[in-house]
């Protein structure tokens, strides 16, 4: 994924429709109430449907992966990684690395040489990214509840992004984490739609995410695990974070224009 550049200061014009975007929805979920408000996208979310039966979605993931691709048409594919409950940013990305700038690509790039580098290896004896190397080879991080809490640095989500990580499949997320997840299009949020998945998946088990039926397919036990609708902050992911979004649907004027 290629690094994202500096977010340009907004007039007060220019950052009403921005914000409107990342407003907080009124009634948050009974995961996040013992944290702050989040920041999220409140409009009616997408629901899940199935368009297609799951053996096409496996037998498509298959492919992708066969030809070297790990993501298509909102469909992650690869080996997970697997972390347990309350994961915070200073595990995933300690503080001594701050000072890498994102927007540089070689900082860029560098900032996902140190992702989850504050794990503990005797708790975690993989390493995320396998060292003198940049990226990982996990496509999909599954966690427990809480996911992200601790300091509200965008190095989180964009450390995991710049690895090559695509999507974390959590039990609950720091609203902080969700927010600049979105914020950034690093890296897919989804939340499961129940709890133990982090305790049954292994780091290795072959995965597939597949955001249309939100479900999390693991192939090597045989497990599928059904995940919420990740709404309308799909697209603003997509595109490549809010700024992009923004750009792309109007709300600002286009960096062409």
């Amino acid at each position: 994924m290629a690094a994202a550049a500096a977010a340009p200061a907004l007039s007060l014009a220019e950052a009403a429709p921005v914000t409107a975007v990342l407003a907080p929805c009124p009634t948050p979920s009974r995961t996040f109430r013992r944290r702050s408000w989040v920041a999220a996208i409140c409009r009616p979310a997408l629901k899940c449907h199935h368009s297609r039966p799951l053996t096409a979605v496996v037998a498509a993931a298959a492919a992708a992966a066969a030809a070297g691709d790990s993501t298509s048409a909102g469909v992650f594919h690869g080996e997970c990684f697997v972390v347990g409950d309350n994961i915070d940013t200073d595990q995933i990305i300690p503080a001594e690395h701050l000072t890498l700038v994102p927007s540089k690509p070689d900082e860029y790039r560098k900032l996902g040489s140190f992702a989850f580098v504050g794990l503990p290896t005797a708790a975690y004896p993989t390493p995320f990214v396998a060292p003198g190397e940049e990226t990982t080879r996990y496509a999909v991080i599954i966690g427990g509840a809480n996911f992200g809490c601790g300091s509200s640095r965008e190095h989180a989500p964009v450390a995991l992004g710049a690895a090559g990580a695509r999507a974390v499949v959590a039990e609950g997320y720091a609203r902080i984490f969700f927010r600049n997840s979105v914020a950034t299009g690093e890296v897919y949020p989804l939340e499961l739609a129940d709890t133990g998945a982090w305790k049954e998946c292994k780091t290795g088990d072959v995965v597939t995410v597949e955001l249309d039926n939100c479900v999390m397919i693991n192939h090597t036990s045989g497990k599928q695990y059904k995940l919420k609708p990740i709404g309308d902050a799909g697209p603003v992911i997509e595109a490549g974070g809010i700024f992009a979004y923004a750009r792309k649907t109007g709300m600002i004027a286009s960096k062409s224009a």
